[in-house]
């Protein structure tokens, strides 16, 4: 009976054995499938994260339109004629018209005009040709100004102010133009400008260039 006992439970426990042996790789390969799962997961959870980043950042920046800047350059004066009593004056300058494009793309703008006035009176206009600013790049254009009084009106305060040696001018700029993003997009933009421009008729100089 003893033999018995024993032979029953050496087979129950090596039944026993067999079963945890065979039932353990299924286990396993289960444990293995779910961290693979779950890595997969976390994978694309990363790369769907990094994805939102990256469009963000690209939107905030590269495709973020910004309107262009116009501004004079140096002003050269060639002439500058003054005469208080008349009152009168005329002068001729060179300088630059510069339109500054910060977008990650062209800016192309058409034909223009510049308008120099005194006291909102007109005095003087060039033509801004055509052209185009290159992507975050900054365009020049060279111009020759020739202005005088010939526009204004006999009862403008000009000759107090020749008087006192200073003469002060305005100027405005408006382009319209269109910067292009990736070839495919296009926003409207002007570019504008007004600037104040004080001479100093002793010296024959610019004294003060603000603009804005």
């Amino acid at each position: 009976m003893a033999e018995k006992n024993q032979q029953a439970y050496a087979s129950a426990n090596g039944y026993s054995r067999s079963t945890d042996q065979e039932s353990s790789p299924i286990q396993s390969d289960e444990e293995l499938k779910r961290q693979k799962r779950i890595k997969l997961f976390t994978y694309i959870g990363i790369f769907i994260i990094f994805q939102i980043i990256v469009m963000t950042a690209f939107g905030l920046t590269v495709m973020k339109v910004k309107t262009p800047k116009a501004r004079w350059g140096e002003i050269s004066v060639e002439t500058l004629n003054s005469v208080p009593a008349t009152p009168s004056f005329d002068t001729t300058f060179e300088t630059q018209l510069r339109i500054k494009n910060t977008n990650w793309g062209p800016y192309k703008f058409e034909a223009g005009t510049a308008t120099f006035l005194y006291h909102g009176v007109t005095i003087g206009k060039i033509d801004i040709p055509k052209s185009k600013a290159g992507m975050r790049s900054t365009k020049k254009i060279d111009v020759e100004v020739s202005l005088n009084t010939n526009a204004l009106p006999s009862s403008s305060t000009l000759g107090s102010e020749l008087s006192s040696g200073v003469l002060t001018l305005t100027s405005q700029v408006q382009l319209k133009g269109k910067v292009e993003l990736m070839m495919i997009m296009k926003k409207n933009k002007n570019a504008s400008m007004d600037c104040t421009v004080v001479f100093d008729l002793s010296t024959k100089t610019v004294k003060t260039l603000q603009c804005k």
